[in-house]
């Protein structure tokens, strides 16, 4: 197995060990809230939900990415857009309903009224935030960890997002100790701070994903092409495409055609064009579909003409994943 290969499938693992932990928290944390009438619980339950979607993005299109076959490096779009703007609304009308609702506590406790959603303080709830806390912290630092040494700016991301969690919690968890020892207002007060600090999170999270998603070219064509040439027994270079962000992370699609005398080193060939680029604009992904001379040669004397270099044969089943 190349590097390149063990390190996508680390990041995988990396990516879905975090998705499923980060559900598993936010259900936990939900249904204490739930439970124990925890406006604060309930409104940093938000920032949970951000880093459990950014991860669930992060792994779709590392996925889908590796896959180019049957989708095209512009195959992103529609469909995660759309899952992005449903995330945005549902995010933005449970943020309203619980701010809605802080702020109604708090101006009946300020009346002096009865407050309608008391908060239930117990030990095991301390107790049971403390696990979070700990199982939270433990996953960002290990995430923070295989970022460096993977290189992944998507664990980076999200390790930080977790990390960001934990200190939340960890302020309602003190928040609640406030309220237990007679501090009732302190739960709606960092309900509302927490609710201005997930939309502000979530800005984050849907800036540095978006760009992802959408499909600008992210390095120019002809300039991979020129990389491409400088490795000696590549004859030919065409259906160039990028998508992402330079710096951040590449996805590159490429069709190469190397001189037989080249074919049995084909693998050294297309890892050097990869540091190349690596070495360039960063982390990269890159797609290889190699054909030789001598195939090319065969097939224009069988079909009587020459074949058009713009047209897409990337269903060619000639054509190698690299």
């Amino acid at each position: 197995m190349s590097e390149g290969s063990h390190r996508i499938q680390t990041t995988r693992l990396i990516l879905f060990t975090t998705l499923w932990l980060t559900l598993f928290i936010l259900s936990v944390k939900v249904s204490a809230a739930w439970a124990t009438r925890s406006l604060s619980l309930m409104a940093e339950s938000m920032q949970t939900l951000l880093v459990s979607f950014s991860t669930l993005l992060s792994l779709y299109k590392l996925i889908a990415n590796e896959h180019p076959i049957r989708r095209s490096v512009y195959g992103h779009g529609k469909w995660e857009t759309l899952i992005l703007f449903l995330l945005i609304g549902f995010f933005g009308f449970t943020g309203l309903n619980v701010w809605g609702i802080s702020i109604q506590q708090l101006f009946n406790q300020a009346s002096g009224d009865l407050l309608t959603l008391p908060v239930r303080v117990s030990l095991p709830l301390i107790q049971l935030l403390g696990v979070v806390v700990i199982t939270s912290l433990g996953l960002a630092l290990v995430g923070l960890y295989q970022a460096k040494l993977l290189r992944s700016a998507a664990v980076q991301f999200n390790a930080r997002q977790l990390l960001l969690d934990v200190c939340l919690t960890l302020i309602v968890l003190l928040g609640l100790v406030g309220v237990g020892a007679g501090l009732v207002w302190l739960d709606v007060v960092l309900a509302i701070v927490l609710v201005l600090v997930a939309v502000r999170n979530g800005w984050q999270v849907v800036n540095w994903q978006f760009p992802l998603l959408v499909e600008p070219t992210a390095i120019a064509p002809e300039i991979l092409a020129q990389i491409a040439h400088q490795v000696g027994g590549i004859t030919h270079c065409y259906h160039i495409r990028s998508r992402g962000i330079v710096g951040r992370y590449v996805y590159i699609q490429m069709h190469l055609i190397i001189h037989p005398e080249f074919a049995g080193v084909t693998s050294l060939l297309v890892e050097r064009i990869k540091g190349m680029i690596e070495e360039e604009y960063g982390p990269v992904q890159v797609t290889f579909y190699i054909e030789d001379d001598f195939t090319i040669a065969a097939n224009r004397h069988r079909s009587g003409f020459i074949s058009d270099p713009n047209r897409d044969d990337s269903n060619n089943p000639e054509f190698g994943d690299w």
